[in-house]
């Protein structure tokens, strides 16, 4: 879906000020880097190294890493079908959660620990739902071993999702089995690079920290050719400076310097910018997920990633509320419309709940309702028909009217009709808006049916599976209720 609409956020001095800036604190201040791939590729490009890890970068680095990143990233679905073009076009595209800490239980209702299972009760949702188009497998199912979460939860959302799939892992060694399990899938590792269906998801550690487990993650990635997220999460006050500005900074420094590792790992290699600069509630403690200011700092950094031509990774359809209230339907709305008139193209944590404890099906039911609501408003207003729309109001003149004209025959059907929100002209009493979601969520649970693999695919990956369980440490977890 692309935007018409364009709206400003920062505005070119800002962005120019910022990205100044940004290198004025990879120049002086530096990063403290850890991994010793990840120091020796920045000593190898002439970056001053100190004892301590810590690295100033040159500004001709990230200059020229921005000339080498690819300015458009293609992702394609399970199999092998172009899924998402990412470019200076704009489009948008949202994703939700293969699996999360806490899931909200589509029968009951009630939060509990999220267990394997659900993973393809997600899939199936997000699979069917239109304005989903990518599923983050994380890693966090509590009846599934630590040392093998990340990989048993990435072959059963392979199993039960037919589209784009990010993924992000719980250690190092995991990336490569995770890179190694999708090869199965896509036919091998050279046509997983030039197909990927999968990109990776990683971090750095603010402020101003690279650790082993993200360089090495930047690398891998990398080097197996496979696009990779980058994406600092910078709380104001906590992680960041309680400003505006001084977050989009850090964030920006912190993204670039990630970017470095990227390029000079692998010049060329996919990347995707991705900031979180949000906000510490003082009076919680909790990095807010619903915070206003939080989204309009997405959205500004956004805009400062359109400048380097990057796509951009943002957040939207998350709640700081544990259930479905007002308060989660309030967050999610306005998170949805900002997103929509940023400039941001991949979007995750759709239907993620409690500031990221859980995930809720029913939301991301309810949210994929507020995306087609709000891609209409996005838009824009066409006046290339004024003409024939002069004729049509001539024609009918003065106190006449165009229930009968064949044009409003004709059209319609592109004003966009809710499928959960009531326009009846004597509503009812209560709100049948909940029993609507609902009812959809068990519909697609009950019916879709998610493309099968290929059975020489399945029966290696479920090889990968026997073969991951047996390690020692990896029986399952004792209490999953």
């Amino acid at each position: 879906m692309k935007r018409q609409i364009d709206v400003t956020f920062l505005g070119p001095e800002k962005v120019a000020k910022i990205h100044e800036a940004s290198l004025t604190l990879l120049e002086t201040v530096g990063m403290r880097v850890g991994g010793e791939r990840g120091i020796r590729v920045l000593r190898d490009a002439g970056c001053e190294v100190d004892a301590d890890g810590m690295v100033k970068i040159p500004r001709a680095l990230v200059e020229e890493a921005l000339e080498t990143v690819p300015k458009e990233l293609v992702l394609y679905n399970r199999a092998g079908e172009k899924a998402m073009v990412i470019n200076a076009e704009n489009a948008v595209h949202f994703g939700t959660h293969a699996d999360q800490l806490e899931f909200v239980d589509p029968d009951t209702g009630k939060v509990r620990p999220f267990l394997k299972a659900d993973t393809k009760t997600m899939c199936t949702l997000a699979d069917a739902l239109p304005n989903i188009d990518f599923i983050l497998s994380v890693g966090m199912s509590k009846d599934v071993a630590p040392e093998i979460q990340t990989q048993i939860s990435f072959i059963e959302t392979v199993k039960h999702f037919s589209k784009t799939i990010n993924f992000s892992t719980n250690d190092i060694d995991s990336l490569q089995e995770v890179i190694d399990i999708a090869a199965v899938v896509a036919g091998g590792k050279e046509a997983l690079a030039e197909k990927p269906f999968i990109f990776n998801y990683c971090e750095p550690i603010p402020p101003l920290s690279h650790p082993e487990e993200s360089t090495e993650k930047l690398i891998i990635s990398a080097l197996n050719r496979i696009p990779v997220v980058y994406m600092p999460y910078c709380m104001m006050g906590g992680t960041a400076p309680m400003s505006f500005s001084g977050a989009l900074v850090q964030c920006n420094a912190e993204a670039l310097g990630g970017l470095v590792v990227h390029q000079r790992t692998c010049p060329g290699a996919p990347f995707i910018y991705g900031a979180m600069p949000s906000i510490m509630d003082m009076i919680s403690s909790i990095g807010s997920y619903g915070a206003v200011e939080f989204h309009l700092m997405v959205a500004a950094a956004s805009e400062l990633v359109s400048h380097y031509g990057l796509p951009f990774y943002g957040t939207a359809g998350c709640t700081d509320a544990k259930g479905l209230d007002i308060q989660a339907v309030s967050e999610v709305t306005q998170e949805i419309f900002s997103t929509l008139l940023s400039k941001a193209n991949l979007v995750h944590d759709v239907g993620v709940s409690d500031h990221c404890n859980s995930v809720n099906p029913e939301l991301v039911v309810l949210c994929d309702e507020i995306i087609e609501n709000l891609k209409h408003y996005v838009r824009g207003v066409d006046v290339d028909d004024l003409d024939e729309m002069v004729e049509i109001i001539t024609r009918t003149g003065p106190g006449g009217a165009y229930l009968t004209e064949k044009h409003t025959m004709k059209n319609f059907r592109t004003i966009h009709y809710p499928k959960f929100f009531s326009r009846k002209m004597k509503n009812p009493e209560t709100s049948e808006v909940r029993a609507k979601i609902r009812e959809s969520m068990h519909a697609i649970l009950a019916t879709h049916k998610v493309p099968a693999l290929d059975e020489a695919i399945l029966a290696e990956l479920d090889a990968w599976t026997r073969t991951l369980e047996a390690r020692p440490n990896s029986n399952p977890m004792s209490d999953a209720s």
